[in-house]
């Protein structure tokens, strides 16, 4: 397969960048890219965008059909949304089939990469896993280890779950497309038996750590009562302070925590649109840049309402651009949401345009006057993004989503 258009590549500088220029695909590889210096000679032409499929570094599966849940700060949306949504993924049928439907809804969003929670139940995890390989995605999935602070129906002892985890981490290893993540919730629902097991599980496995951080105020002042320590160092202390870890949201940190968490090289996930939803607060994205910290960025269905990853990317602009008024730029956002996600989940063949790498693609028109000299057309995409410009996108070289 050939394609050609404006492809988004990387400009070395953690930006990205438009190019005209063609793709030749080789199966599920991408053979050649060829870029030229020389625009087309018909700026009137609508030239589509060739991308690299959108990366979401924080979802979680079960929660796709509770999107909408307003008003609720953080721990009570949980008790009273989220994990009655979860406890029917005791039923592995019905986990399967809510799965195939937020799969149908990233890949119509671009999404061909992501990493997410799934639930405490282990063959619903496993259904999980195994159909976003037939599907043909690049993702990490984690079965939700929890074992206090939560309902009963949704509590396993520590080392069942520390058991069932190392299961699918066999089944599903790191150097797999698709690979399990170790996945404690979070550290108010995990004993610190949980806490420790996982730490030492991820490391053993060589696999993703994936949980959450500073969310709330509420939730901090929580976990410093029941560990008697702050929140980063309970993570510290239980081994989960690593290069392979992603802690989603990391609002409420001092510059002690920050530095702790820049040494470990441990990444924090950006989830505007879910924080803006759950009135948790504001992230402060150039507090963390300052610091050193490797940043991503996550959906966070279902606390978060957008799937596209697009919409998430402007939140994240204008929610810096509010708390302090510096703001990545629109040719940052679109490498975060692509080859910047890809990074930080350690995808070297992910994310980004180039031979070698596979062809998960997202090509892209625009029904607007996007080239337009009057204002940057990364900017203007963002800004103006409409998901019906997906016209197409490509898992491993195969056409998974087609607008015609």
């Amino acid at each position: 397969m050939i394609l050609n258009g404006y492809l988004m590549v990387d400009d070395g500088e953690g930006r990205s960048q438009l190019r005209f220029g063609t793709i030749r695909l080789d199966g599920e590889r991408i053979a050649s890219v060829e870029l030229s210096d020389v625009e087309p000679a018909d700026l009137s032409r609508r030239h589509c965008v060739i991308c690299p499929g959108f990366v979401d570094a924080h979802l979680h599966l079960p929660q796709f059909g509770i999107i909408g849940a307003h008003g609720r700060p953080l721990l009570n949306w949980l008790n009273e949304v989220t994990f009655p949504a979860e406890e029917a993924w005791s039923d592995k049928n019905r986990a399967a089939a809510q799965t195939s439907l937020a799969l149908d809804r990233l890949v119509a969003s671009g999404t061909t990469a992501f990493a997410a929670f799934a639930t405490v139940h282990h063959d619903a995890a496993k259904t999980a896993l195994q159909l976003a390989d037939e599907r043909g995605f690049r993702a990490t999935i984690g079965q939700v280890l929890m074992d206090q602070y939560a309902p009963r129906s949704l509590c396993r002892p520590a080392e069942q779950l520390l058991d069932e985890a190392n299961q699918l981490g066999n089944l599903f290893p790191p150097t797999g497309r698709v690979a399990a993540a170790v996945s404690p919730r979070f550290a108010l629902s995990c004993s610190a038996q949980l806490l420790s097991g996982a730490g030492r599980l991820a490391s053993e496995q060589g696999a993703v750590m994936q949980t959450h951080l500073a969310e709330t105020q509420a939730e901090c002042d929580q976990v410093r009562e029941v560990f008697e320590k702050s929140y980063v160092d309970v993570y510290r202390d239980a081994g989960i302070l690593t290069s392979r870890t992603l802690f989603g949201h990391g609002i409420y940190l001092d510059s002690a925590d920050r530095a702790q968490l820049a040494k470990a090289h441990s990444k924090i996930v950006h989830c505007p649109t879910a924080n803006d939803f759950l009135n948790s607060g504001a992230m402060d994205w150039q507090a963390l840049r300052e610091s050193s910290i490797a940043l991503a960025i996550g959906s966070d269905i279902g606390a978060g309402y957008e799937t596209s990853m697009v919409r998430v990317a402007r939140e994240m602009i204008l929610t810096a651009s509010r708390l302090t008024g510096a703001s990545p730029s629109a040719a940052e956002a679109w490498y975060a949401i692509t080859t910047g996600n890809a990074k930080a989940l350690g995808w070297s063949d992910a994310g980004q345009l180039t031979p070698g790498s596979t062809a998960d693609l997202v090509v892209i028109r625009p029904e607007i006057d996007w080239l337009s000299p009057e204002v940057d057309p990364l900017k203007r995409m963002l800004f103006a993004w409409d998901d019906r410009w997906i016209d197409q996108v490509l898992l491993r070289g195969k056409t998974a989503f087609s607008r015609c």
